[in-house]
């Protein structure tokens, strides 16, 4: 009863008499609301967290509207000072340096997959699938990028392992299949143009919006990453934040852990140090160049949705 008069008001205040909204759109409306806030409260109670005293949260736990906020937990990150700036340059430049050269290697990637008279095409086809079937695992790229490369702490091993996934691979050779016409590209051929010619001058403005979309999730994919920063990086100028936050919030654990240290004071140390706090905050200076980035990338997303619906 409830979502039909809901139904005939959105219908009457929007003046839609030739296309009426359903109850099944108002339905999806619900639901799809319903979705957006269970997702975006363990964000808020994050960000609220982060800005929590710890004594509250020893005390009381969480909550969405804390009693007394504090800057403990970002002072206690802060405190680190130029190796947290240092790290967050080299997250900025493997996420940059990485997401160019895997958005460009892809693409291209995808274009030649799409050109049926390439000789090597079914080739590279199964040299691109056969990975993402079957993995050596990380001992033996450790092994293999350490012994054999000789590439031990060099920052490359944060760019060049994941600069080429096998779904953006196929995700742009889908996109270029359905929305570059190839008459287009047979003209230019014709023309005299070069395969490069055509990719960068035609296809690469084409298809934006699934670089776009691939972008960003790849950028996403090196701003997380810290397990390569983990296996191969020595030196604190090479480590990302990511594994910086890590590792500030391993030492606060080991502290507290600290069998050598009297009960009564570890107890005390318990309301001092910013444990929780400090974790939420970490999290916090890590998304949230993501959240904003994100709305700039959302509508590419939508097209994505449809890329392979329509079929000619």
């Amino acid at each position: 009863m409830g979502v039909t008069i809901l139904t005939k008001r959105m219908n009457k205040e929007y003046g839609m008499q030739n296309r009426k909204i359903t109850i099944g759109q108002v339905l999806l409306l619900l639901t799809l609301l319903a979705v957006t806030v269970a997702a975006a409260i363990p964000v808020l109670f994050v960000i609220s967290s982060a800005f929590t005293d710890e004594s509250v949260l020893t005390e009381t736990g969480f909550r969405l509207f804390p009693s007394r906020l504090s800057l403990n937990g970002f002072n206690a990150i802060f405190k680190y000072g130029k190796q947290f700036v240092i790290s967050y340059g080299v997250t900025i430049l493997v996420t940059v340096s990485g997401t160019v050269l895997g958005v460009l290697v892809m693409s291209m990637y995808g274009y030649v997959l799409t050109v049926r008279d390439f000789p090597l095409r079914k080739f590279l086809t199964a040299f691109l699938l056969i990975p993402m079937l079957f993995s050596g695992g990380q001992l033996s790229m450790y092994i293999i990028y350490t012994s054999f490369y000789h590439m031990k702490d060099n920052i490359l091993l944060l760019i060049l392992p994941q600069s080429v996934q096998t779904i953006y691979v196929i995700v742009l050779r889908t996109y270029i299949i359905n929305n570059v016409p190839g008459e287009i590209l047979d003209s230019a051929r014709i023309d005299g143009a070069s395969e490069f010619t055509i990719f960068f001058r035609i296809v690469f403005p084409l298809i934006k919006p699934a670089l776009a979309s691939v972008g960003f999730l790849t950028a996403t994919m090196y701003w997380n990453d810290w397990q390569n920063a983990l296996l191969f990086m020595e030196s604190d100028t090479k480590k990302p934040l990511q594994l910086l936050l890590i590792n500030i919030q391993k030492n606060m654990e080991t502290l507290l852990s600290n069998r050598d240290i009297p009960p009564s004071a570890l107890a005390a140390m318990q309301g001092r140090i910013p444990q929780h706090s400090a974790t939420m905050a970490a999290v916090v200076a890590v998304i949230v160049p993501v959240m904003i980035a994100y709305p700039f990338f959302q509508k590419y997303f939508i097209k994505g949705l449809t890329i392979g619906s329509v079929k000619e």
